[in-house]
């Protein structure tokens, strides 16, 4: 087998297609062989940075973001190496964590990847431990929940859809298959903040389009009832568990094209919704200390708590990947309402479908006006680089 692979620039759209598709073949089978792979990109537009390189592992488990984002490069030119690189590291090696220690790590640094090959390597592995089921057949599209309901509407949705091979496993997960990984997948990631950057962390590494929280919240306003939906324009990140990797006062907002979306969903299918500040707490038992958090939601302009939402949002913008909020109030504590198991189990049965249906449509609708993937510069810092051509549309060549 060769060590180097080149991407011939051609204007014959079929040729290099078919390049794309050898270029894939050709990192797999390195992989297979026992090394990471280097990618060389020379960019003949950039005035200041032409060349970046990267290295990375386990190509099979987005070949489908690969190959989209080679080609867009490719197509507008760029010089595209592609060649054997240093032997894999062993997952048990003691100086492992040394080589993906994020302490220090510059997101916005010039590279062709986000994460190196130990790190993407290590997330596969943990991801598919968690989930149980292979990182191959995430799609470009995921909704987070919390609740075994979700997984249950999503099943009767999609019959066909692949899910998790064990039983026991700590993050249950569903896939709905479809060409090009462009369909849907549902991970119940359980309750609270460090689930939910847990699964986010190494969800990144896969480079989805987009990841949606979808759960319950309790809601803090006079005029909401249960049942409501609640849309996050912003978040309290009362979680902490992000703090250190990104300073609370660094704003961070939903994907503005995915909230449109699910206002557009919302309001043909005439369901009452809010848009507003998300409260996100450690504690599932805020309510025990009310007057802390009271002056907290009224500081923020709150219109809802969970304990979720924000960390998947900070994850998102911290790893560059659109999301969006779509929490439905099961409970209102501050009006004598809260959350108790007869009324629990009416609430959850009456809404589960409808809550999956406004979600999925949604994407949808997402799917059809940029079958590429979202726009993504408004997370993306101004100098940083990432494998990513001009947000141009990629026929379906593959």
């Amino acid at each position: 087998m060769d060590d180097k692979f080149e991407i011939q620039s051609s204007t014959d759209e079929n040729e290099l297609c078919e390049q794309i598709k050898t270029a894939c073949e050709f990192m797999e089978a390195v992989y297979a062989n026992g090394h990471y792979l280097r990618v060389t990109v020379h960019r003949h537009w950039s005035k200041h940075n032409p060349e970046i390189s990267g290295k990375i592992a386990r190509p099979k488990a987005y070949r489908w973001y690969l190959r989209r984002e080679l080609l867009k490069l490719a197509r507008r030119g760029a010089k595209i190496a592609i060649e054997k690189s240093r032997p894999r590291v062993d997952l048990n090696s003691p100086g492992l964590l040394k080589t993906i220690d994020e302490s220090d790590f510059d997101m916005t640094r010039k590279k062709v990847f986000m994460f190196g090959p130990e790190r993407s390597e290590l997330s596969i592995k943990r991801l598919e431990h968690y989930t149980g089921t292979l990182a191959e057949d995430f799609q470009r599209y995921v909704l987070l929940t919390n609740y075994n309901m979700h997984m249950e509407a999503f099943a009767e949705t999609f019959p066909a859809s692949t899910g998790s091979t064990e039983t026991n496993v700590q993050m249950p997960t569903l896939h709905h298959i479809a060409d090009d990984n462009r369909g849907i997948s549902i991970v119940n990631i359980g309750v609270g903040p460090s689930n939910a950057k847990n699964l986010t962390d190494h969800l990144a590494v896969l480079r989805p389009d987009a990841m949606m929280m979808v759960g319950h919240c309790a809601g803090v306003r006079n005029h909401q009832e249960i049942g409501d939906f609640v849309l996050a324009s912003g978040y309290m990140r009362a979680d902490l568990i992000l703090d250190e990797s990104l300073p609370p006062s660094v704003p961070i907002t939903p994907s503005f094209l995915l909230n449109r979306a699910l206002a557009g969903t919302l309001d043909d299918l005439k369901l009452p919704y809010r848009i507003g500040a998300v409260y996100t707490t450690a504690d599932r038992n805020w309510e025990l200390s009310v007057s802390r958090t009271q002056n907290h939601l009224r500081a923020s302009r709150s219109i809802a708590v969970d304990m979720e939402s924000a960390t998947v949002a900070a994850n998102g913008f911290r790893y560059r990947i659109p999301n969006a909020t779509l929490l439905c109030v099961s409970d209102k504590p501050l009006h004598g309402q809260p959350k108790l198991p007869s009324e629990a189990k009416t609430f959850y049965g009456e809404t589960k479908r409808q809550h999956l249906r406004v979600a999925m449509t949604a994407i949808e609708s997402i799917q059809s006006q940029y079958p590429d993937g979202l726009p993504n510069s408004d997370i993306r810092a101004p100098e940083e680089a990432l494998l990513e051509g001009p947000d141009t549309t990629v026929d379906d060549c593959f």
